[in-house]
């Protein structure tokens, strides 16, 4: 495994792989690597001859009030995790390697951001989109590998693959989750004991969800005020969004029909945590 940490010396090893033929899968991540990580580098191995995960915490998709000095990082223990995994090359560049100097073309995703996530955090998408475009130039993958946790961004990346043309494919991985159903994520370490024992309760309320869709129950309004409440009276923290859209397109729906996601986001004391499912719901 070789870690990388200019974009000359990666360009350089994309070019020697291309010549060779050999195909690129690329997992982007922002370290602090868990089994979900684990998950994306393992599809990828199963699919590409050669492996390449970026470890780069993006300071343009945190906002002013956000996480970006607190977000976990720890290099030796990424490095050791995507070496179990058959990473072959980390890239591993710093704020000023990937952002020299201002910006001259900036990038604004117009669509899909209006919800979720992107209803309270604006900007956060161009962040996203603005690191990708570079990453994907940079790395020329064949596949990405998204995990559908943050279904949103996947939704975006879609919408960013399409609109400009970028001759990969996206690869969206299911969510990994503990045993008891939290999602994984580098942020759930900052749970308090008494918030980890009831964060469970998120991924049951989209379960409880699930179960109504299919008993019939079709009216996205009821069932929202149903689950909101159901979540809201088990756990201490605070409901940020609860919604019912369609997939990957994120439009509001009347009636729960097609493929749809039931996404949610709870504030704690020192974290957000979000959380998801995807349906197929039979049209009447």
């Amino acid at each position: 495994m070789k870690i990388i940490t200019t974009i000359k010396e990666m360009q350089q090893e994309v070019k020697q792989l291309k010549n060779n033929q050999l195909s690129i899968g690329y997992v982007p991540t922002m370290g602090y690597l868990h089994e979900g990580h684990a998950a994306l580098i393992d599809e990828a191995r199963k699919n590409n001859d050669k492996v390449v995960i970026s470890i780069f915490v993006n300071p343009l998709q945190f906002g002013p009030n956000e996480d970006f000095d607190a977000y976990p990082r720890d290099i030796d223990r990424d490095e050791r995790i995507a070496k179990e995994h058959g990473v072959d090359f980390i890239f591993y560049p710093s704020v000023e390697e990937m952002y020299p100097r201002g910006l001259s073309v900036s990038l604004s995703v117009t669509d899909r951001t209006e919800v979720l996530c992107g209803k309270s955090r604006p900007g956060h998408f161009d962040g996203v989109v603005t690191v990708l475009t570079k990453l994907f130039h940079i790395i020329q993958p064949d596949r990405a590998y998204f995990g559908l946790k943050d279904a949103q961004q996947v939704a975006v990346v879609d919408g960013l693959i399409t609109d400009y043309h970028f001759p990969l494919e996206l690869i969206p991985i299911p969510t990994v989750r503990e045993e008891d159903g939290l999602a994984k994520s580098s942020r759930n370490v900052r749970l308090t004991s008494s918030e980890r024992e009831e964060a469970p309760q998120i991924y049951k309320t989209l379960l409880h969800a699930q179960e109504l869709i299919k008993a019939g129950e079709r009216d996205t309004i009821s069932l929202v005020e149903r689950l909101k409440e159901k979540l809201a009276n088990s756990i201490t923290g605070t409901i940020d969004y609860l919604e019912i859209l369609s997939y990957p397109e994120l439009r509001k729906l009347e009636l729960a029909e097609g493929k749809v996601i039931i996404a949610v986001a709870v504030f704690y004391q020192k974290v957000r945590l979000i959380d998801n499912i995807i349906l197929e719901v039979p049209r009447p």
